[in-house]
């Protein structure tokens, strides 16, 4: 009978403990879903802003009791008005021939620097990383001038400027206000944030088993045959992130498209002029008084980003994935 009232007890330790950790695996469950939820509205809740507020008409502005549900709509009138002061298609055509055409360079070109820093050795590589570091450290604002003035007199080395001396003939080209001040940094490897993507590179190719490229040395393969037939199939991890952030890079760039272009502006750059813009063509100020602007100008935000949130919801699964894998979490 002792042993029965024992077998009882110990059944109902047993028993009550495994309550008491479900029961605290519950409470830590919930306490972790408020806090991913609290975080994700912060992250979040900018985006959700920008959008109720570019879909408000005028007079839901003024109605402050409603303020997720607007009480009126005025969809199109905020879009086309946002549409047409941005000059949409003609910037997004800009976007893509200059912004997004420079990451795709940048991504070539950068592979193939990256390659040739983690895997040769040769005399000075430890003052090439060092200035690569430097690209990385030292900010863009400070080298914008002089990159503008020596785009305005394009020179290599002072040879033309040498023959203008001597000859009087100023053989300079100015490439501003054209792609190539967008595409020459980028096929050197120099481009926006450059630096960035051949480190992530290199730290990728310092993974790569050598002996892939030793068998391919052995049938005779140079370093550019090996580069482009070993290395570069086996990349398609790294090239999906890097490509990624150099696309967002690029499409969110309106410093150097600002700098470089005096028309024919890239999206970014029609996002940061829409308060002027809407003010020439709508003779619309942002005041508080005259809420509508706000309107205009959200639904151009809107504009801007969703190209960017659809290329990113078709790539994030294998972006998530390849973050992983490159050596750069956390």
């Amino acid at each position: 009978m002792k042993n029965i009232i024992n077998t009882f007890s110990t059944f109902d330790s047993r028993k009550a403990q495994q309550l008491r950790k479900k029961g605290v695996s519950t409470v830590y469950s919930l306490f972790r879903l408020v806090i991913l939820l609290s975080i994700g509205f912060i992250i979040i809740y900018p985006l959700i802003y920008t959008i109720v507020t570019s879909l408000q008409s005028k007079y839901a502005f003024l109605n402050s009791t409603r303020v997720w549900i607007p009480t009126e709509f005025a969809i199109i009138e905020n879009y086309s008005a946002a549409f047409n002061a941005m000059e949409y298609m003609k910037s997004l055509w800009s976007t893509l021939k200059n912004e997004l055409l420079s990451a795709a360079i940048e991504v070539a070109s950068c592979a193939l620097v990256a390659y040739g820093l983690a895997r040769f050795d040769f005399k000075l590589k430890k003052v090439y990383t060092a200035v690569l570091f430097l690209t990385i450290l030292v900010p863009e604002m400070m080298i914008l001038i002089p990159r503008m003035l020596n785009y305005s007199h394009l020179d290599l080395f002072g040879i033309l400027g040498l023959f203008k001396n001597i000859s009087g003939i100023d053989l300079r080209a100015n490439i501003l206000d054209t792609p190539l001040a967008f595409w020459l940094p980028s096929l050197f490897a120099v481009g926006l944030r450059s630096g960035i993507l051949i480190y992530i590179y290199i730290q990728f190719f310092k993974g790569l088993p050598r002996e892939l490229e030793e068998a391919a040395w052995v049938d005779g393969a140079g370093p550019f045959r090996t580069f482009l037939s070993i290395a570069l199939p086996s990349s398609g991890v790294v090239i999906l992130t890097v490509s990624v952030f150099s696309m967002i890079w690029h499409w969110n760039d309106s410093l150097l498209s600002g700098m470089y272009m005096s028309e024919d502006f890239p999206l970014a750059g029609q996002i940061s002029r829409l308060p002027e813009t809407l003010g020439s063509k709508y003779h619309i100020i942002l005041s508080p008084r005259d809420p509508q602007g706000i309107g205009y100008l959200m639904a151009g935000c809107v504009l801007f980003i969703v190209p960017m949130l659809i290329v990113y919801m078709i790539v994030q699964r294998w972006f998530i994935e390849s973050i992983d894998r490159v050596g750069i979490t956390g």
